[in-house]
C-alpha cells in the first residue's frame, strides 16, 4: 500500500504562472486580513476556512486565479462569476475566475468579506 500525497500550498503554487501566483497571494493576504483563517488543501483547490466553516477556495492557473466563494445571497451577474449554486437553504456557491490583477478590485474584496462572516457562521442566524 503506497501513501498519499498530503497537499500543500506550495504544491499549488509551483509550477503556477507567476502572476496567477502573486494574485493568488493578494487573495490570501486580504482573507487573511478579515481575522482567523486556516487554509485546507486538496488536489483541486486551497480551502479557507473561518472559525465555524469553509466559505472559499482559490488556485492559480495558467492565467490567473479560479476559486469559489460562498454567500447568503445570489449575487447579479458579473463577468468573474461563473455560475451560482444554492447550497442548503441559505448559501450560495459562487464560481469566480479572475484573470488578471485588474480584476481583484474593491467589490471582489467585497465578496470576500462577506463569505468570511459565512466562514463565521452568519448563515446559522436565527
Amino acid at each position: 500500500m503506497t501513501d498519499a500525497h498530503v497537499w500543500t500550498v506550495e504544491d499549488h503554487l509551483k509550477d503556477a504562472d507567476a502572476a496567477a501566483v502573486r494574485l493568488w497571494h493578494r487573495i490570501d493576504r486580504l482573507i487573511g486580513s478579515f481575522g482567523p483563517v486556516t487554509h485546507s488543501v486538496a488536489k483541486t483547490t486551497i480551502t479557507f476556512k473561518g472559525p465555524r466553516r469553509g466559505f472559499a477556495g482559490a488556485r492559480p492557473l495558467r492565467a490567473g486565479v479560479r476559486g469559489y466563494f460562498d454567500l447568503m445571497r445570489e449575487l447579479p451577474p458579473d463577468p468573474r462569476i461563473l455560475s451560482v449554486s444554492p447550497y442548503g437553504r441559505r448559501l450560495f456557491v459562487h464560481q469566480f475566475r479572475l484573470t488578471d490583477e485588474s480584476e481583484f478590485d474593491d467589490e471582489v474584496a467585497a465578496w470576500l468579506r462577506e463569505a468570511y462572516d459565512v466562514g463565521c457562521g452568519a448563515h446559522l442566524g436565527p
